[in-house]
C-alpha cells in the first residue's frame, strides 16, 4: 500500500479521540490541559466517538469536545481529523490503528499495543508503512514521563547507579478483591487478551526495558486465576484470564529482573514499585507517591550513606518546567498531558515517538512469552530479538 505525504493544512490539527470511558476521560482531559502548560502545535478537540449515542454525547459535552459519534470508521475518514487517539478496549485496537493509519492519520493507541504477538506485528506492518509518508504512531505506556521515572531513567543513563546487576518490579491493585465483583470485558480472554498480565504486567516489563535500556531476552512465568467465576448478566460466567501474576525475566545487558502483579491484592490502590540496584547505587519509586524518587548514591561516605528523598518537583526536573513552583506536586493525570505534549512535538518535528509500536510489540512478545511459561510449568522461554522487520 502506498501513501500520499502527510502535509499539515494551515489550521490546527483536529483530534479524535475513540472511547469515552477511564481511558478516555484520562486522555481527554490530557487534550483539554496541554496547551494550557506547553508551547504545542494549534489543534482542536473535534470528535469523541464511543457505541452509546446517549452516553458519549454527555461524555462529548463534559471533556471539551466539539461534537460526538458512533461510528469510528466514519470519523477517521473525514478530512478534518489528522489524529486518531485509541483509547477502546483491546480487542479493537489493531482494526482502528491499522485502519486509521491507512488514512493518513497519526496514531496513539494505548497499552498494551494489542491483544496478540499476530495483532502487534500486523499493526506494526502498518506503522512502518505509513511513517515514510509522515505519519506518526505511538504506544500510550504514559508512565514512562512521570518526571520522577523520567529522571530515574536519566540517572542509570549517566551511570549514577553503576552496572545494574536486578530490578524488582511489582504492580499490585485490589479492584477484583471482592468474590462478588461483576463481570466486565477485562476478565474475558476474547475480549482482554489478558488479565494482569496484560492490563498492568505490560507498564511493568515497559518500565525495565524502558529504565535499562535494555532488552528481555528470557523469562519464566506463573499466572494464577483466585476468583475463577463472576457473577454477569445470566449468573456466574467463567474468569478466562489471570488474577495475579509472577515472572522472571533475563536482560541482555546482563541484568536479572523479577515482575510480580495482582488485581486482588488487598489493601493496594494502585501501586506501581520499582527497584534498580546497581554496583554504584541504587533507586526505588512508588506510584502511589508519584513526586518522590528515593535514591542510594555508593559513592558517599559510609557514615553519611543512606536512601535520600528527591521531591521531584524543581523546574530543573524532566516536564516540571511546564507547571507549577517548586513543591507544588503532580498527580497520576499529569502524565497523560506529558505524552500528549511528545506526541504532538513529534508531529510538528517530523520525529519518530517512543514508545514506538515496534517497543509495543517488545513488550508483546515477553507477555506472550510469560503466557508459554506459565502453560509449560514455568520453563524458560527465550524472546525473539527484533528483526529487520521490526
Amino acid at each position: 500500500m502506498s501513501f500520499p505525504h502527510v502535509s499539515h493544512p494551515p489550521r490546527p490539527l483536529g483530534v479524535a479521540v475513540i472511547g469515552y470511558a477511564f481511558m478516555g476521560q484520562a486522555h481527554s482531559n490530557a487534550w483539554h490541559s496541554v496547551a494550557n502548560h506547553f508551547d504545542v502545535p494549534a489543534f482542536e478537540q473535534k470528535v469523541l466517538v464511543g457505541r452509546d449515542s446517549e452516553a458519549v454525547a454527555a461524555a462529548g459535552r463534559k471533556y471539551g469536545w466539539s461534537e460526538s459519534a458512533t461510528d469510528w470508521r466514519e470519523v477517521i475518514s473525514r478530512d478534518d481529523i489528522d489524529i486518531v487517539d485509541i483509547c477502546a478496549p483491546g480487542w479493537l485496537h489493531a482494526q482502528i490503528a491499522t485502519a486509521a493509519l491507512a488514512a493518513g492519520k497519526h496514531v496513539l493507541v494505548e497499552k498494551p499495543l494489542a491483544n496478540s504477538v499476530a495483532e502487534a506485528e500486523s499493526m506494526l506492518a502498518a506503522a512502518q508503512a505509513a511513517r515514510s509518508a509522515g505519519v506518526r504512531s505511538m504506544v500510550g505506556f504514559t508512565y514512562r514521563r512521570i518526571p520522577a521515572l523520567t529522571l530515574a531513567r536519566q540517572l542509570i543513563a549517566d551511570g549514577r547507579l553503576g552496572t545494574i546487576r536486578q530490578v524488582r518490579a511489582s504492580y499490585l491493585q485490589d479492584w477484583l478483591t471482592d468474590e462478588s465483583a461483576p463481570m466486565t470485558w477485562r476478565l474475558r480472554k476474547e475480549t482482554a487478551g489478558s488479565g494482569a498480565l496484560g492490563d498492568i504486567a505490560s507498564h511493568a516489563i515497559d518500565q525495565i526495558q524502558y529504565l535499562l535500556g535494555q532488552r528481555v531476552t528470557e523469562v519464566n512465568g506463573r499466572l494464577h486465576t483466585f476468583v475463577p467465576q463472576r457473577p454477569g448478566p445470566n449468573g456466574l460466567e467463567t474468569v478466562s484470564v489471570d488474577d495475579a501474576v509472577w515472572a522472571t525475566l533475563a536482560l541482555d545487558g546482563g541484568a536479572v529482573a523479577s515482575v510480580e502483579v495482582s488485581r486482588v491484592a488487598l489493601g493496594q490502590k494502585n501501586a506501581l514499585r520499582v527497584e534498580v540496584y546497581g554496583t554504584g547505587g541504587s533507586i526505588t519509586f512508588n506510584l502511589e507517591n508519584p513526586n518522590e524518587l528515593y535514591f542510594f548514591d555508593g559513592t558517599d561516605p559510609k557514615d553519611v550513606q543512606g536512601f535520600r528523598r528527591i521531591l521531584v518537583t524543581e523546574p530543573e526536573h524532566p516536564y516540571i518546567a511546564g507547571w507549577w513552583p517548586q513543591g507544588h506536586v503532580l498527580g497520576w493525570e499529569h502524565s497523560f498531558t506529558h505524552q500528549i505534549r511528545d506526541f504532538l512535538l513529534n508531529i510538528q518535528n517530523g520525529t519518530d515517538p517512543s514508545p514506538s509500536f515496534e517497543e509495543g510489540l517488545a513488550v508483546q512478545r515477553v507477555l506472550a512469552g510469560i503466557e508459554t511459561s506459565a502453560a509449560k510449568d514455568g520453563i524458560t522461554v527465550a524472546i525473539a530479538a527484533p528483526t529487520s522487520k521490526d
